[in-house]
């Protein structure tokens, strides 16, 4: 039975899924986008800004895990504006993994994202023993 990770650190979930769940060693992180506290408002500053703060909101997550950005083994990201944004996201998120420790990853470019939002991004991490 999965078990739901829920931490105050982070921006609070929507109503219809949690934050996180970790089942047999992994912890399965939902879907973040760079948005305010609120819930209402996308953070100001592009997908670069948008990029920082659903990174450092997943960060959170999995370290209310027991998990951490070193122990991702896989991240999915959704761009809305692939053209434009895959090279300043990257900018962004190689800055969040060790270098030459980047996990495996998807990126596609999709027509809408929550709120607006230009990137959303997901991810599954290995809980260390």
């Amino acid at each position: 039975m999965p078990t739901v990770v829920s931490t105050p650190d982070a921006v609070p979930p929507m109503p219809v899924f949690s934050q996180a769940t970790i089942s047999r060693g992994y912890v399965y992180v939902s879907g973040n986008i760079g948005v305010m506290h609120d819930l209402k408002t996308i953070v100001p500053g592009g997908v670069q800004a948008q990029t920082r703060a659903a990174l450092e909101n997943m960060r959170k997550v999995l370290k209310a895990a027991g998990s951490g950005p070193e122990h991702i083994v896989k991240a999915n990201v959704y761009l809305r504006y692939m053209d434009r944004d895959f090279g300043p996201m990257n900018e962004i998120y190689i800055q969040f993994f060790e270098k030459d420790k980047m996990p495996a990853r998807t990126c596609v470019g999709v027509a809408t994202l929550p709120l607006g939002a230009d990137v959303e991004i997901e991810c599954v991490a290995e809980i260390p023993e």
